[in-house]
């Protein structure tokens, strides 16, 4: 207890020092700029605030992606979209370290701001690293890391500040951007493509491009401050990853695994068609597995506060209402209600292909195999059950 109290009273002190610290005149405040890492939560980058003043021994990072693994119910907070990131100070050696560890570039870019704009930033940091403000509701693409590098600025700095659109910027949509982070057939794509909904299709205008952290570091070098001033003034590669050959099998990949999978139920169909019998356990387990994804996906859409979960026309393949279709399906036939639900389910898959071709909603490649397994069993059920 006593040592829980002494750490709580450093805190307080160690706080209370940097909220009366005043920078020097030779202070820098740049944002840094992390390139993406292995893992999928580390895919598109990260972005912090970095606050140098040699003459007063301080060099300290700010960054707004920190988890708080110690709220309640953590993980339901996460699925609903209701979680609080957390605002990080993290020294910039230990910071640069473990960047460098991971083998992730690290950019700088040193800002063009006065002595009392630095300040300024500096003080709101500190406000907002005081455990009473240290939370914010994250949104992954209009409240995160780096969309923060942007707000904090534009909020703090009373001088003009215009974000010009860099040169060779293409048109693209929110989920082409993350595209570019994320290998479209990988497990990791599947579950962002199945998970997120046709809003993230829409086209993304260049301001909002800034939600990665490298169109903030784009987008910070050519923005000017004042009309004239250049808001950047150095930029440096503090690190440069070393280029490593990622070892990717295609044996464990998505499209090999459905692939797989739907050439099993094609035989199973086959061998069903030939002998003129239907095999209950299969439809039992394609009906189940596809109406519990449904199930997720619709909780997405209506149950959370996600915005990127919205209008998700998976539910055209993965429809919630197979579930209520085990028990009939547990049957020799199906009567007339279940040939009418097949054909509707049929139709479903013509609607997707066509949201598909004509870009209302782009679909994980990873299940075009189990789709087009999907459709013909669904004819094979319908001419089975006639």
């Amino acid at each position: 207890m006593k040592l829980k109290l002494l750490f709580a009273l450093l805190f307080v002190c160690v706080t209370s020092s940097f909220a009366q610290f005043n920078l020097s005149p030779n202070a820098e405040i740049s944002v840094l700029t992390i390139g993406p890492g292995t893992e999928l939560n580390d895919a598109f980058g990260h972005n912090a605030f970095r606050i140098k003043d040699t003459a007063q021994g301080l060099d300290i990072t700010y960054g707004y992606g920190e988890y708080d693994f110690d709220a309640p119910n953590f993980y339901l907070k996460f699925a609903q979209g209701k979680l609080n990131y957390l605002v990080s100070r993290v020294d910039f050696n230990r910071l640069y370290n473990f960047y460098v560890y991971q083998n992730r570039t690290i950019s700088e870019q040193v800002l063009n701001l006065s002595t009392i704009e630095q300040q300024k930033l500096f003080d709101f940091l500190q406000e907002n690293y005081q455990p009473e403000n240290r939370g914010y509701l994250y949104d992954f693409f209009y409240d995160n890391c780096a969309t923060k590098m942007r707000d904090v600025l534009l909020k703090v700095v009373e001088a003009p500040i215009t974000f010009h659109t860099p040169s060779n910027l293409e048109p693209k949509s929110f989920r082409a951007l993350i595209h570019e982070h994320v290998n479209r057939n990988s497990w990791g794509s599947l579950g962002i493509d199945t998970a997120l909904g046709a809003v993230i299709d829409e086209e993304a205008t260049p301001y909002e491009y800034m939600f990665l952290p490298k169109y903030i570091f784009r987008f910070f070098a050519v923005a000017t401050k004042n009309g004239e001033e250049p808001l950047v003034k150095t930029t440096t590669t503090l690190f440069e990853a070393r280029t490593v050959e990622h070892q990717t099998s295609i044996v464990t990949s998505p499209l090999f695994i459905m692939t797989l999978l739907a050439l099993l139920i094609l035989w199973i169909t086959y061998r069903d068609y030939k002998s003129q019998t239907r095999t209950k356990s299969l439809d039992l387990i394609l009906f189940g597995l596809t109406g519990l994804i449904g199930m997720f996906v619709l909780l997405l859409w209506l149950a959370t506060d996600h915005t990127a979960t919205a209008q998700n026309y998976n539910l055209l393949w993965a429809f919630p209402l197979n579930l209520l279709m085990l028990l009939p399906l547990s049957k020799p036939k199906l009567g007339t209600r279940g040939r009418k639900y097949l054909k509707f389910l049929i139709i479903m898959l013509v609607l997707l292909t066509m949201h598909w071709f004509i870009g209302i909603q782009v679909f994980a490649i990873g299940w075009i195999p189990l789709l087009i397994a999907l459709g013909i069993r669904y004819i094979y059920l319908l001419k089975f059950n006639s």
